[in-house]
């Protein structure tokens, strides 16, 4: 099933999941890794700082396993709503917003 995802980016974990998406340590988790990274290149952020996505699950529960393995470490407020297939998003692209914040302080 494919969902819609809205959450909020603890941003002082911005550096953690960029080198873990970056490194390959989330591509290589199964059976979800994949996903999640293509969700990842897919998600926005919002004006208000929400990220949103879409990503396909076969959990009993939306995002059972990608919640406890990666989602629940880096966002807050996390909601699903189940939807027809890859959505597109409004905003600045998440990945580029997570190089933002991940980048040290000059």
């Amino acid at each position: 099933m494919h969902y819609r995802v809205r959450a909020e980016l603890r941003k002082e974990t911005a550096g953690e999941l960029r080198r873990l998406l970056q490194n390959g340590t989330i591509a290589r988790q199964q059976p979800d890794g994949q996903e999640i990274v293509a969700s990842m290149q897919r998600a926005v952020v919002s004006d208000d700082g929400v990220v949103e996505w879409s990503e396909v699950c076969y959990c009993p529960t939306p995002l059972q396993h990608e919640r406890s393995t990666v989602y629940d470490r880096f966002f807050d407020n996390l909601v699903t709503e189940p939807v027809e297939g890859y959505q597109s998003h409004v905003g600045r692209r998440f990945l580029e917003y997570l190089d933002g914040l991940a980048e040290p302080p000059r």
